[in-house]
């Protein structure tokens, strides 16, 4: 099974990659930093290479990335490696038939499972994104302590606690000597990390899970 992996956290792509390579049933085939980097290579990459790639890339939103790679290969398969667990991201990029979506979070052996059943025709999506029968999806909102972290930055976390006590994005801004477009940044993250719609739901996650009183 051949993959190619683009990320622009190179110590990321690195580790990842040393990782991969490592399993005997697994070729790495290439890599690269952002889109644009991907596909100048697609056209030489083999059909059968499974796109690993990060969502978030600096140079090309993923819905124009996904796009310009089915115009140049209809058929590629591709998997997409995040720590957004929002599930309106995997209703995006579904309907450019996406086959996977995997946590950076998932383990080796996760993500080896994820490609082998690309690889077979199959579609592979993180066990935490609950998928129903009808097509649907529904959001886990309870986490593990370890998992929130890993989620989550401490400045996020700080951020969601003073946006719960319904602080204004000023007010958070002055209270963690940050500019307000950094709040805003911040508040845009974390609903799409988590899967929510607005503040509300960004609540109700820190009360599940402990976060707040």
């Amino acid at each position: 099974m051949r993959v190619y992996i683009t990320d622009d956290h190179e110590m990321y792509l690195e580790g990842l990659s040393l990782l991969l390579q490592k399993q005997q049933q697994l070729e790495v085939t290439g890599t690269s930093l952002n889109a644009g980097g991907l596909l100048d290579r697609l056209p030489a990459l083999s059909p059968d290479d499974i796109l690993l790639l990060d969502v978030n890339l600096p140079d090309m939103e993923e819905e124009e990335l996904i796009r310009k790679i089915r115009e140049l290969r209809p058929q590629q398969k591709v998997i997409y490696l995040t720590l957004i667990r929002g599930t309106r991201y995997v209703h995006k990029l579904l309907k450019f038939q996406v086959q996977g979506y995997v946590l950076k979070n998932a383990s080796v052996e996760e993500l080896v499972t994820a490609i082998e059943k690309v690889h077979n025709g199959g579609q592979y999506f993180s066990k935490e994104i609950d998928i129903l029968s009808d097509g649907d999806f529904r959001n886990t909102l309870t986490i593990e302590d370890r998992k929130i972290n890993e989620i989550l930055s401490k400045r996020e976390v700080e951020v969601l606690k003073l946006v719960c006590k319904e602080f204004s994005n000023a007010e958070i801004a002055q209270k963690l000597f940050l500019s307000i477009s950094t709040v805003e940044t911040h508040r845009k993250n974390l609903i799409a990390k988590l899967g929510v719609q607005n503040t509300v739901g960004l609540v109700k996650f820190a009360i599940r899970n402990n976060l707040i009183d």
